[in-house]
């Protein structure tokens, strides 16, 4: 059924996606349909170490806490701390245990060596500092961001003083205390000390904005981009907490899309500095809407690749990936009816694929959806085939 083999399948390289693609986009965003294999993310960094050295990327952008990933970046431009510090302590979900991730970040450092800040290598975290149990305490991002404008403005422009954020804050446990996420009556989310840093977040952030001008002069935008890192983080994970405290039947729709726009807005300031490489489950990166179950209820919320892709254009990309196997995760040969099973039957281990291409070719002839026994592993969607501007298929993923 896939026919036309030789024009419709490439090897999964830098060249090669770029010709499937109508203009050079800002974002370059490679989609993964399951966590935690270092085969998908090796695919990742030799795609990566192309894109530099072919296209001119200097970014890339991983799902993992946007403020840890500060430090990952402080290693690889600067040689701030050393490979193991950055690994333990600049990645979220686990990810520094990679080996994969641990030979990207080592592969960028010795890249940076030397070389001018213009040319160096820079390393994202995009998603906010949440985790599927809870959200991170807004201290280190309110503190930060009070610290640095502190230092720069006028004290009496600013809305509080440093004590009051601490007495405001309290103690850190409060925030990310775990029940919280299933129980909202044991969020602080709502408590009027969260009410009042919600103000006082906004505030400062507006001082931030409204102070362009002088901290453009005054500052380096290194140090300007981390002050808008660490407002958007505050406001984002307040906002978060709040709707952690609701009661009303929209609180999970709203954390899920919450999560997204914090991914969101923090790859639309990637994209002021582009080109990028950014890296994520296929879920967060497509154009259309997430949807999944919970409490035996359907959920809908817009991904961060439709939020970016509606503000950037054609200057936004998405190449999802599907896979063949996960036989140590029980995921076997796809049935040959589905999109997974048809590119199954073709000889390479590893292609990307004109996905438009493609759907054309199969016209009215609907590919069935494949159903993974293994949770962990989220199939393609034929539906949605031609919204994606390329189709990585990997055949088989041992285990790592």
């Amino acid at each position: 059924m896939v026919t036309d083999r030789q024009e419709t399948t490439h090897a999964v390289e830098a060249a090669s996606v770029m010709k499937l693609l109508s203009a050079r986009p800002r974002l370059l965003a490679l989609g993964e349909p399951t966590h935690g294999e270092d085969t998908l993310l090796d695919l990742r960094n030799e795609l990566f170490r192309q894109l530099v050295e072919q296209e001119g990327y200097r970014t890339i952008a991983i799902e993992s806490d946007c403020i840890r990933g500060l430090i990952v970046d402080d290693y690889v431009t600067s040689g701030t701390g050393t490979l193991d510090e950055a690994m333990e302590h600049g990645f979220s979900h686990g990810w520094g245990a990679s080996a994969a991730n641990r030979e990207l970040v080592r592969w960028m450092r010795a890249h940076n060596d030397g070389r001018p800040a213009p040319e160096q290598l820079r390393f994202v975290g995009f998603d906010g500092p949440l985790e599927i149990t809870g959200a991170a305490s807004p201290r280190q991002a309110l503190t930060a961001l009070h610290g640095y404008l502190s230092s720069r403005v006028d004290a009496g422009l600013l809305p509080c003083t440093a004590e009051t954020l601490d007495r405001l804050l309290g103690a850190d446990d409060r925030w990310t205390e775990p029940a919280a996420m299933m129980d909202p009556t044991r969020s602080v989310g709502k408590s009027a000390e969260a009410n009042e840093l919600r103000l006082l977040a906004d505030d400062l952030v507006a001082l931030l904005d409204e102070q362009t001008p002088h901290l453009i002069a005054a500052t380096s935008r290194e140090d300007r981009d981390r002050a808008r890192l660490y407002g958007r983080t505050a406001t984002g994970l307040l906002l978060y907490h709040s709707w952690m405290a609701d009661t009303g039947p929209s609180r999970m729709t709203r954390l899920m899309g919450l999560r997204d726009r914090m991914m969101a807005d923090n790859l639309l300031a990637v994209a002021e500095r582009g080109p990028a490489l950014v890296h994520a489950h296929n879920g967060h990166l497509q154009r259309e809407k997430s949807t999944t179950r919970m409490g035996g209820r359907p959920l809908e919320w817009w991904s961060a690749g439709a939020l970016v892709s509606a503000h950037l254009g054609e200057e936004y990309a998405f190449l999802a990936t599907a896979l063949g196997t996960i036989r140590h995760r029980g995921v076997d040969t796809p049935a040959p009816d589905t999109v997974e099973g048809l590119l199954y039957a073709l000889p390479e281990d590893r292609y990307v694929v004109d996905a438009r291409r493609l759907a054309s070719t199969l016209g009215d002839t609907r590919p069935a959806p494949r159903v993974s026994p293994w949770f962990g592993y989220a199939p393609l969607d034929p539906a949605h085939l031609a919204d994606s501007d390329g189709l990585v298929f990997v055949k088989d993923v041992p285990r790592s």
